[in-house]
């Protein structure tokens, strides 16, 4: 089902945050944890990782080890969600059964409505599977046309340092949750892209277009003009939750591909951005220090880019 976007006047977004669930599971628990106390018996970890090949059930177990989808989406929640759609190349877009797997789960936690956000055309979500799998789980698939400004609220950014305003697609604010759903993956100039980037795709593209400069993947100044920007920007958005396809993806020629394929099989799940980034950034090879972004987001006080502050638990599905 595909939803045009209406001028209506934009609902202020609210968070909302359901009763915590109870953990339960079979799958045989490898632990790991980077931080100096213990992870203790039903204690939500700071990241929840899932190693394995059925990415469906995968993302939900991801989900089900930081509590639960009902510890993020309440009863009758009106719930966007923001996949990476980017084109139709390997690696380059979420896959559609994580993508599935959210929407059922928001379901199951009693959504009213689950609402795929977008300002690509409907093509490309056609191209990569992503419409039919928003299709078969009864979600919305609402996409904004990239050219009519009045689509996009302008808002400012009160503590950017580059950018003072953005320009974010109305219907967002008219849900009560927020999930972000990025695919891990290279970005030419940055590096990397997932959880910290993904925000742009509810900035216009005539605003985003702002944070590239002419030299912008090949000059350092330019490049850590275009991650201040992406770090502003996540000061005023804000996921309850972030599920990131870290299953496989480029790692080179990002971020359209096509490209050198990485295929770690792993779905990242948690709340904090910049830890997940910085455990995300390491799937290619990098270190958080190496990604502009990540530092410019911690200095905003986005989040931990030290993993060895954070407790992580990983499971091999």
């Amino acid at each position: 089902m595909t939803k045009k976007i209406s001028r209506r006047s934009f609902i202020k977004k609210g968070s909302v945050l359901g009763a915590l669930s109870v953990f339960g599971g079979s799958l045989f628990d490898l632990f790991y944890t980077r931080s100096f106390g213990r992870l203790f018996a039903g204690e939500a970890p700071d990241i929840s990782v899932v190693k394995g090949a059925d990415y469906f059930n995968n993302t939900i177990k991801a989900v089900e080890m930081l509590g639960g989808m009902k510890r993020f989406v309440a009863k009758n929640a009106k719930v966007a969600i923001l996949p990476n759609s980017q084109r139709n190349n390997p690696g380059v877009f979420t896959n559609p059964e994580i993508v599935r797997a959210v929407i059922r789960m928001c379901k199951q936690a009693g959504a009213a409505e689950v609402n795929c956000l977008t300002w690509l055309p409907e093509k490309i979500w056609a191209d990569t599977g992503l419409a039919e799998a928003v299709s078969k789980e009864g979600a919305n698939l609402v996409v904004a046309d990239m050219k009519d400004e009045s689509l996009f609220n302008t808002v400012p950014v009160p503590k950017g340092k580059a950018l003072k305003e953005a320009k974010i697609m109305r219907e967002f604010y008219k849900n009560d949750v927020f999930i972000t759903i990025p695919i891990s993956k290279d970005h030419a100039g940055n590096k990397f892209t997932a959880t910290l980037k993904n925000m742009m795709g509810l900035n216009s593209p005539q605003s985003n277009r702002t944070f590239h400069k002419k030299d912008w993947s090949t000059n350092p100044d330019s490049i850590a003009f275009l991650d201040q920007c992406i770090a502003d920007l996540n000061t005023i958005l804000e996921p309850d939750l972030c599920i990131v396809d870290s299953t496989q993806f480029i790692t080179t020629n990002g971020p359209f591909g096509p490209g050198k394929l990485a295929q770690p099989q792993e779905i990242v799940a948690g709340t904090d951005r910049v830890a997940i980034d910085s455990y995300c950034c390491g799937l290619l090879g990098l270190k958080p220090q190496d990604i502009f972004m990540i530092g410019k987001a911690r200095e905003l006080g986005l989040g931990e880019m030290d993993l060895s502050k954070l407790t992580i638990k990983k499971v091999m599905a």
